[in-house]
């Protein structure tokens, strides 16, 4: 089928070599108004530890957006996170120096032969396991300093952490119980059978740890953001960069927020035509702030609807959570709210501002500050707003939460609704929130 045929239900399940950029081969063409279901294979770790990858994620193919040009949005209303996987392994890393160049996400290299990266093959289980297919040589760029083993219930609802036999047991059958899609690459992290912190149970709660839109510039997709982008500064490799300006042609979709799951609604800034939104690194649950740098990595399915929002100019990523992840203060108002607010506001001789919507506009960079103060920059260019009036309606109606570490977080705050339609998207904030008046 032609990649430019306009369909209005899309299904994705082609991926690539762990590289986000206008160059990568589409999947197709949805309708704007349509709806895009992609299967995707684990982030992270599987990515990470197969040299043959450019990138620390497997992402899908870019999908081309009907009417999406440079300058415009692409709001992605998330349907249904399914997870498919029935065990995973992950934790802290340990970074194996003699099989990379600058990056061991993104420039592996074997450490034996020399192979720029490398074909690979499994032998066994285990940490050795990944081999250089040239030279027999162990090539993965990572291990783990502290790893762990979680199986899920059939409901995914839990997760326990297993111990030695039970995990050596998983990783003999580990491509079938990560349900590692037929066209993806990596190999399955679930290979190396860690099992630290037994009998551990953990709640979850699946969502999408990369997804939006294609970057300006080929870019590595785990390094599309304003902090691990840091890391392609001053490099060698092909996807170095030479300043941070050139950074600025990232569109933030690795973000690792928990709240980017089912029900919430991302709105992605459009710097190539078509969009060439995608999807990848799936995750389990999370903590606030993946103080590991790693979660549960799984295989799933995710739907969503697709609509484009003309000129709206914005430079990264805004949430519309669910209502219950919002903070306290952030919530939209109640009727007896709003009726205690119009006695007072009368009493005091002052005009109510009633109409407010939750947002949550990203920010990214080198650390948690510098992503705050990103998000400033992008929530002042958006509103219309001083960084002084930002920063109090912030305080006063919203706060920073921390996505990731080192430097992703999610500033919210209620903006008012007057202002969120001129710019186009109050209609969003009012279907998100049960219509809100």
């Amino acid at each position: 089928m032609a990649q430019r045929e306009v369909q209005q239900e899309l299904s994705v399940d082609q991926y690539t070599l762990g590289l986000v950029g206008p160059d990568q081969e589409w999947a197709g063409t949805v309708a704007d108004g349509g709806t895009i279901e992609t299967y995707t294979p684990p982030g992270c770790w599987g990515p990470m530890i197969t040299p043959e990858f450019r990138g620390g994620h497997e992402v899908t193919r870019p999908i081309r957006v009907e009417n999406a040009e440079v300058g415009d949005a692409v709001a992605l209303t998330i349907r249904d996170v399914e997870v498919t996987s029935l065990a995973t392994s992950t934790g802290s890393m340990r970074e194996r120096t003699e099989a990379f160049g600058d990056d061991p996400f993104v420039d592996h290299r074997c450490p034996d032969c020399g192979t720029k990266w490398p074909e690979s093959i499994v032998e066994g289980t285990g940490e050795e396991a990944i081999r250089c297919a040239e030279c027999g040589a162990n090539a993965s760029s990572f291990g783990f300093e502290y790893g762990y083993t979680v199986v899920f219930d059939e409901d995914h609802t839990v997760g326990i952490t297993v111990d030695e036999d039970a995990a050596h047991d998983l990783a003999e059958d580990a491509t079938e119980l990560m349900d590692i899609p037929e066209n993806s690459r990596q190999h399955p992290i679930l290979l190396y059978a860690p099992s630290e912190m037994p009998g551990t149970l953990g709640r979850l709660r699946p969502f999408i740890g990369n997804v939006g839109t294609t970057p300006s510039v080929e870019l590595p997709d785990s390094h599309n953001a304003g902090d691990f982008g840091q890391f392609l500064l001053e490099t060698d490799h092909d996807w170095g960069l030479e300043n941070e300006a050139e950074l600025e042609a990232r569109t933030d979709g690795h973000m690792d927020i928990p709240e980017v799951r089912a029900g919430a609604t991302l709105i992605c800034p459009v710097k190539v035509d078509g969009a060439g939104v995608y999807v990848g690194d799936l995750h389990a649950n999370q903590g606030d702030g993946e103080l590991s740098l790693h979660t549960t990595d799984v295989s799933g399915t995710v739907r969503m609807d697709v609509e484009v929002i003309k000129g709206l100019e914005i430079d990264g990523p805004l949430l519309l959570p669910n209502e219950e992840d919002l903070p306290f203060i952030s919530k939209p108002y109640s009727d007896d709210e709003l009726e205690t607010g119009r006695e007072l506001a009368e009493e005091h001789s002052v005009d109510l501002l009633d109409e407010m919507g939750p947002i949550q506009v990203v920010g990214t960079g080198a650390t948690i500050n510098d992503a705050t103060e990103n998000a400033f920059d992008r929530a002042g260019k958006l509103l219309g707003m001083s960084e002084g009036e930002v920063r109090s309606r912030c305080t006063f109606t919203g706060g920073v939460q921390i996505g990731r570490l080192p430097g992703v977080v999610q500033l919210d705050m209620l903006a008012p609704m007057d202002v969120l339609e001129d710019r186009g998207i109050s209609h969003l904030v009012r279907e998100q929130y049960n219509g809100l008046e």
